[in-house]
């Protein structure tokens, strides 16, 4: 079919208003955030509702046209890049958060809403939704579903898959389903909610979404401590997970990240530590001065430890945060190009495979910055290169195969959190193995027969 064609059928379907096809919206859903990667879309459809959303696939189905849902385009493993051309729905215009009952901790919205609004609109109620992605101000609930998104407070609250419920969905035939529902308890039938969440866009379009809330934590608090290296450090968290507390925050920058970081900030961090580990704890006053406090006091009896600072106020906690959360934009202020990747490996390995991935850097002359979730063993190496060099990008395509085979030895994956997309699709097998890789197949034929639903992903 014709790209005019498609685009006039589109129209007719749904609606001039919601079609577009222009030069300028073609190229601005060709790319996500992931790097080099990048594919034109044919269309562009923006559904106002669940009836529209089915006819579009039904319409890709019967014409077998690739079509890939998207939301905000924060992922960072090229899970929303239209390779294959075809039509991108954007998901960004169902947006409604539709019920929030306060009683049952449960909110009722649509894929479009975003992590941060919903968020604080549920504070009003003493609530909050956990799952707290990097990109919680941009990222939608759709996109947070479709790759499980994680986050900081992954090892005390759990990830995304964690807080669903229950989920509407369009099939790849352009059938409606609900799956699960307002209950924690429901075990009718298999669990197809669990099955679609992290789905990425494979098996089905999600259009309302059913998600558990918790009670707001009456306070949180803070603290940061130095290391020689990130052996001490990673030795001071399995002390501080084995005297039983399960903090809210366990996070840890390397020297590179560091240095990045207080150039990037200013925050008076250490630059000569070889770590930084970031810790702390939410819930009632008294509970978490005495967590926080037995964390410092851990940290700065371990070895290699240069010294503990804890938060004295709010804005000194949002300090300290703030340097986790821009490691990113630090380190992408070093080059052209910034590669965020994304491992994990059992927390005891975690200090020797971030030896491992430094002696990849050096052995392909690449600068490479490793920063994540110390207390869950998620790794988020960091290479920074110059986009314009050959060189560096072929440098940069073999690290990275060498970074995605090092988790396994370990027992650990190619992806902890942001998913397989297309940047670890060529890795999946090596983890999950053959017979695993075919029954991923086969699942995705019985949701999507005529492989419409984001082709070239998982299943493919």
């Amino acid at each position: 079919m014709s790209m005019s064609d498609l685009v006039s059928q589109l129209t007719t379907l749904v609606g001039s208003d919601v079609v577009r096809a222009d030069a300028v919206s073609l190229q601005a859903y060709s790319r996500d955030a992931t790097p080099m990667f990048e594919g034109l879309p044919e269309v562009i459809v923006a559904p106002r509702n669940t009836q529209e959303v089915s006819k579009i696939v039904k319409f890709a189905h019967d014409t077998k046209t690739p079509i890939i849902a998207r939301g905000a385009g924060s992922n960072l493993c090229a899970a929303t890049v239209p390779l294959n051309g075809g039509i991108v729905m954007s998901m960004t215009s169902m947006n409604k958060v539709l019920e929030v009952a306060k009683s049952e901790m449960i909110a009722i919205v649509q894929p479009g809403v975003t992590n941060l609004d919903l968020d604080q609109l549920v504070e009003k109620e003493g609530l909050r939704f956990v799952p707290d992605p990097g990109s919680r101000n941009v990222s939608t609930i759709g996109g947070n579903v479709a790759t499980s998104a994680g986050g900081l407070r992954g090892l005390k609250y759990g990830t995304t898959r964690n807080y669903i419920l229950g989920l509407e969905a369009v099939l790849g035939t352009g059938e409606i389903i609900r799956t699960g529902g307002r209950l924690v308890k429901d075990v009718a039938g298999y669990d197809v909610t669990r099955l679609l969440v992290g789905s990425e866009g494979t098996l089905a379009v999600f259009t309302e979404i059913t998600v558990a809330l918790a009670p707001r934590p009456e306070a949180s608090k803070y603290g940061v401590a130095y290391f020689e290296d990130l052996s001490a450090a990673a030795q001071a968290v399995e002390k501080i997970i084995t005297s039983g507390i399960l903090p809210a925050t366990l996070e840890f920058l390397d020297n590179t990240c560091l240095v990045a970081v207080e150039d990037f900030a200013h925050l008076g961090l250490d630059t000569k530590a070889g770590a930084l580990l970031l810790f702390g704890d939410d819930g009632d006053l008294v509970s978490i001065e005495q967590s926080v406090n037995k964390m410092a006091e851990i940290a700065k009896s371990s070895s290699g430890c240069r010294g503990v600072t804890l938060a004295a106020d709010i804005a000194a906690a949002e300090a300290l945060l703030y340097a986790r959360r821009c490691s990113l934009p630090a380190l992408a202020r070093l080059s052209s190009l910034s590669i965020l990747e994304d491992i994990a490996v059992p927390r005891k390995s975690m200090a020797e495979a971030v030896k491992r991935i430094e002696a990849i850097g050096v052995k392909h002359g690449l600068r490479i910055g490793t920063f994540g979730h110390a207390g869950d063993g998620n790794l988020h190496p960091t290479i920074v290169l110059d986009k314009d060099n050959p060189r560096e990008v072929a440098a940069a395509e073999a690290a990275l195969a060498e970074i995605f085979a090092l988790p396994l030895e370990f027992g650990g994956t190619i992806t902890g959190e942001h998913g397989v997309g297309s940047a670890k699709l060529p890795y999946l097998e090596a983890k999950i193995g053959p017979a695993n890789m075919q029954l991923q197949r086969d699942i995705k034929k019985v949701f999507d027969p005529m492989g419409i639903l984001n082709p070239g992903r998982i299943g493919s």
